[in-house]
């Protein structure tokens, strides 16, 4: 594919959500998009790179190229089969980062939105649909959930397919997911802690094996956890359940751990957000007063975000 250049002067802008994966059983399959939002503001320039970065992470991240947006962008443009000489890049961050809530996935899949969106301006034909987006953003981010969620919205289950060709040295993996709408009433409630987790942490302290009756009972309650989600939230507090993941995590997250345990003693269906530390919630009402009043004074932010829709490109 011939390159082409874009010129300078051409904008989009990407709003993109949050998201939690797993959702209790279904480890890197099931994912949610959550109504906290990064904005990311992109314009193409005659030469060079200038990035800002607003609220969360912004003195965490490096401010040049090898920022994981601007990457994104890149990415993003390459696929189209454009470039810029210069690019002018403004991130504006509500994604609390390493807490569970897909920061990275969502810097991914906004960075790579705002790419396309700027070849789509300059040819309409080089739009990007979203099947290729959850590619795109899986491939940076090695499995489907959380990006998946943050290209399509809603409920998202999501699945990874391995073409075996022995005559290629590295089998190429396809990054599939689809969006299920959740039921009417669903809430979601998220308890973010201070403190943050890396996800490369948590996944280490995963057993290469697990017991068969462990993975049959998640099997059970991920298939649930689809039924609960969209059309019978009375059953979210089993479909929830888990056995593969959050047991091997506990010990690391403490406070995390005794969260889930009191709200679903409560009889409200959590979990841990993705790889924590943040703490999941969903219902049909929201959290009751004294256990938000609780978790507030052990250094909680509680926050009810919306079930959003996708990524945004303007």
């Amino acid at each position: 594919m011939l390159t082409r250049t874009l010129p300078a002067g051409i904008s989009v802008t990407a709003r993109v959500p949050a998201s939690s994966a797993n959702l209790g059983p279904g480890f890197d399959s099931l994912g949610i998009a959550l109504g906290l939002y990064d904005e990311i503001e992109v314009r193409t320039t005659d030469s060079g790179l200038s990035i800002r970065v607003e609220g969360e992470g912004a003195t965490d991240v490096p401010w040049g190229p090898s920022h994981l947006v601007v990457r994104a962008i890149e990415r993003g443009l390459e696929s189209a089969g454009v470039w810029a000489d210069g690019l002018d890049v403004v991130c504006r961050n509500v994604i609390p980062h390493s807490r569970g809530l897909g920061s990275s996935a969502s810097a991914v899949v906004g960075g790579l939105a705002a790419g396309r969106g700027l070849a789509a301006k300059f040819d309409a034909e080089l739009a990007c649909d979203d099947a290729e987006l959850v590619q795109l953003a899986s491939e940076f981010e090695g499995h489907p959930d959380n990006a998946a969620a943050s290209v399509l919205g809603g409920i998202v289950v999501s699945w990874t397919e391995l073409a075996c060709d022995p005559t290629v040295e590295h089998h190429a993996r396809t990054y599939r997911a689809v969006r299920l709408d959740p039921h009417p009433a669903l809430c979601a409630t998220v308890l973010i802690p201070e403190e943050r987790s890396a996800t490369a942490h948590t996944r280490g302290l995963l057993p290469e094996l697990v017991p068969h009756g462990d993975a049959a009972f998640n099997v059970s309650r991920a298939a649930l956890a689809v039924a609960a989600l969209t059309q019978h939230p009375d059953l979210l507090l089993p479909a929830t359940a888990d056995r593969l993941h959050q047991p091997y995590r506990a010990a690391a997250l403490p406070l995390t751990t005794a969260w889930v345990t009191r709200l679903r003693a409560a009889g409200i269906a959590a979990t841990v957000s993705g790889a924590g530390p943040t703490v999941l919630a969903f219902g049909t009402e929201e959290l009751p007063a004294e256990l938000r009043e609780q978790a507030i004074d052990d250094g909680l932010r509680v926050v009810t975000p919306t079930i959003s829709d996708g990524v945004r490109v303007d």
